[in-house]
């Protein structure tokens, strides 16, 4: 294994990049050590202060605004930006797009996302907001590779979030992203070692 160069990753992100510098601090001292490096963190949002923090960070960024765009065209940019970097996953982390077939096969079995919520039960955005309107004592952090549906790709890892005695939203969040955080890096070293013993 030690004669595997790291894989690439690039990162997208729409916000401030908490599960990014997760990944980021994974791949300085954690489980992503030597196995992964950082070749990019892209933003659609010019503004996403995720973007700033990666750059304070030393990561290379790279940014296109979405506003006002067409979702095929703005995608074919994107892909055109991102193979420069010539990442082997690209792992979603909180990136507010839904990507469109062209960004999927341009990367196909290689896009990575992590959903706050069992993506059997739900789909797409809000998903601690749904779980603490219905109450729940659990949710689930789910990561899964990105097909052409929303949130319906094979689902690679979950872990169940305690929710009992969660009285607030934030609270509900605060414990999601604790699992998020841990959950993301341990499951992309198991994806790149395992496709690194298959190569």
């Amino acid at each position: 294994m030690n004669d595997q160069r790291p894989a690439r990753l690039a990162i997208l992100l729409s916000g401030r990049g908490s599960n990014m510098l997760a990944l980021a601090e994974a791949v300085q001292t954690g489980v992503l050590q030597g196995l992964a490096e950082i070749v990019v963190v892209f933003s659609n949002d010019l503004a996403a202060p995720g973007i700033d923090s990666a750059a304070a960070l030393g990561l290379p960024t790279d940014s296109l605004s979405s506003k006002g765009r067409k979702r095929e065209e703005f995608d074919r940019e994107v892909v055109a930006i991102l193979q420069e970097y010539r990442p082997d996953y690209v792992a979603l982390a909180g990136y507010m797009r839904v990507l469109s077939p062209t960004f999927v096969r341009a990367f196909a079995g290689r896009i990575v996302n992590i959903h706050p919520a069992d993506t059997h039960q739900h789909q797409g955005l809000h998903a601690y907001e749904w779980a603490f309107d219905n109450h729940l004592t659990e949710t689930k952090i789910t990561v899964h590779l990105v097909d052409e549906g929303l949130d319906t790709g094979p689902i690679l890892a979950q872990r169940v979030v305690n929710l009992v005695g969660a009285d607030s939203l934030a609270e509900v969040q605060r414990r999601g992203l604790a699992v998020e955080h841990v959950l993301y890096a341990e499951t992309l070293a198991a994806l790149i070692t395992k496709s690194a013993l298959a190569t």
